[in-house]
This record gives C-alpha cells, structure tokens and sequence, in this order.
C-alpha cells in the first residue's frame, strides 16, 4: 500500500519501522513540530521525525492540521490509507475521509476501555490484569471509531508504564501490518464501540505523581509503576523530593502510625504507614542524587522511623 504516516512519539515508531519493513510504501511523514527541551531550551526533533530520516522519508511538521493548506497538502499527496499513531491532534472529517481506506489508528488499549491520550500507564495504575491493542477506523469522536482488530498483552506482576509502553508499541506494530493485509484483502468487518466501562485515561502531568498517604498501599504501589518512568511518583524528605520507583505492599490489619510516617528502617529497606497496609521503599532517588536501591540510599543518608513523608 501507499501510506501516510502520522505519529509522534516513541510508541509509534515501532509501527512505521514495521510498515518500512513489510514493504509497503511511506509517501509521507506527518508529525509535530520540534519543540525545545532541556535546560537550554535546544530545539528536539520528534522520535517518528528522526525515525523517518534514518529511512530518508519525507516529512512535514504542521502547526495545525486542521488549517486548510495542511488538509490540501495531504490531499494532493498519493496514499491509499493515512496509519495515525499517537499523532497527538484531532483530524477533521476531510482528513479521515480523504483516502481510499480512510484512517486507520493504532491505540495502546483494549477499547472500548481506556479512550484517551495515556492508556497505557491508566491500565497499569488501575490494577488491570490485562492490556493490549486495537486498530480502529477512525471517526471524528476521541478513540470512538470501529474497531478492526484486537491484541491482548497480559500484565506482569510487576508491570511498569514503560515495559507496558515497550510491549504495547512491538503489539501494535505487528497488529497494523496484519490489519493493512486484511482490509486491502476485504477480511475485515468493522465491530461498533459500545460505552467505554473506564474513566477518561486523561494526560499525564508532574502533579499526579505526588503521592497522597491517605490511601492505600496497593494504589500506591500501582501508582509508582504506572508512572515509571515519567513522570514518576514522589513524595517530601528533608524538604527536598523523593522519587519512588519501586515498593512492596505488605497487608497490615491495624495502623501502626501517622499516613505517610516511617515505621522501621531496616538495612535494605523503608516500611511507611499508608492509609491502608504498610508500603516498603525498595528503591528511590533523593533530589539531586542518583537513582539507587534502598540499602544503597540508606547507607549514604540518615533515615530515621518516625519522620512523615510528604510534610
């Protein structure tokens, strides 16, 4: 086929670099524009756009792809179907109806659950046993399109938004390949969405990582895999931000403590009251310092039982 590829982040690199490899033909790159990034503010290409040069791929950045030279740009660029992955802008009906086989979305969940721009770190904060992908035909709603195909990906138990992202990403790729394969064939039927039984998997921000003690181990600890690596779970120490990026949940049937107050300090780890059951610290990152185990964190830094995170 003739495709238009439209993605932005690393999630949708696998896809392009399956499609480069499965023969078909990338008449066009469309992704974000640089932006800047860092301290010093220097300007950073998008993975897909560096991904497409390596393949020597034209690309196009627009602003808005709804202004309408971005809509006659594509217009007047050959391709039977667009593959959209993680694009990060609503397209407009001209656009998803401009091509043969329309507009065909990779999304990183098992819809009609987890619509929304971070499925993958919602299934794994959420506790979900399962996650996967769809291909969807895509309408003019947010993720609401008919479905083409499904892939389930079992989570682990110690299952992070990142090895989730990883998974999530090689799934999709595959899957695109095999639904291009069947729609060019006429093997597919389009399933209507019914009601989504999730909430919104809305973006992330730094502001949801803070972690509130009140409740219990369990969220928690899903909280600090889900939003490894970015944008992590945190708390206060000494005034300073603590990173959490593992812990273990160990039942408790009575509080022993203030939420959020250290109970023991042993010589590989740190057991903290939660509103429900007590979370071990396994490993962490003091502001300013490197990520370490909690052994290594403790044998550099004084920690004592009694102090409140977060205050």
């Amino acid at each position: 086929m003739n495709i238009i590829f439209m993605g932005t982040p690393d999630f949708a690199v696998e896809t392009l670099n399956a499609l480069v490899e499965a023969g078909h033909r990338i008449t066009l790159v469309v992704t974000q524009p640089d932006k800047p990034r860092g301290r010093g503010h220097s300007m950073q290409c998008p993975p897909v756009k560096e991904a497409a040069s390596a393949y020597n791929l034209p690309v196009y950045q627009p602003k808005r792809i709804r202004d309408e030279d971005s809509i006659r740009f594509l217009e007047n660029t050959q391709a039977d179907v667009i593959v959209v992955v993680a694009f990060g802008q609503l397209l407009p009906g001209e656009i998803l109806r401009m091509k043969k086989y329309g507009c065909v979305n990779v999304h990183g969940s098992l819809l009609p659950k987890y619509r929304g721009a971070a499925p993958v770190q919602w299934a794994v904060i959420n506790g979900e046993d399962e996650s996967g992908v769809t291909t969807m035909q895509m309408d003019e709603g947010l993720d609401t399109g008919d479905m083409l195909l499904k892939t389930v990906v079992p989570l682990e138990e110690k299952e992070t938004g990142g090895s989730l992202f990883e998974k999530l990403s090689k799934a999709g790729a595959h899957l695109c390949v095999e639904t291009l394969q069947r729609m060019e064939a006429g093997g597919i039927r389009p399933e209507k969405q019914g009601e989504t039984p999730t909430a919104y998997a809305s973006m992330l921000t730094r502001e949801m990582g803070l972690i509130n003690w009140t409740k219990g181990a369990v969220s928690i600890e899903r909280l600090i895999r889900g939003l490894n690596p970015w944008p992590s779970a945190y708390t206060k120490f000494q005034g300073k931000i603590l990173k959490i990026w593992e812990a273990e949940v160990r039942p408790s049937d009575e509080s022993k403590g203030r939420c959020g107050e250290i109970l023991e300090v042993t010589r590989d780890t740190v057991a903290v009251q939660t509103g429900d059951g007590i979370l071990f610290i396994k490993e962490l990152q003091l502001e300013g310092r490197k990520r370490m185990d909690a052994g290594a964190f403790l044998r550099g830094i004084s920690v004592k039982a009694g102090t409140v995170l977060g205050q």
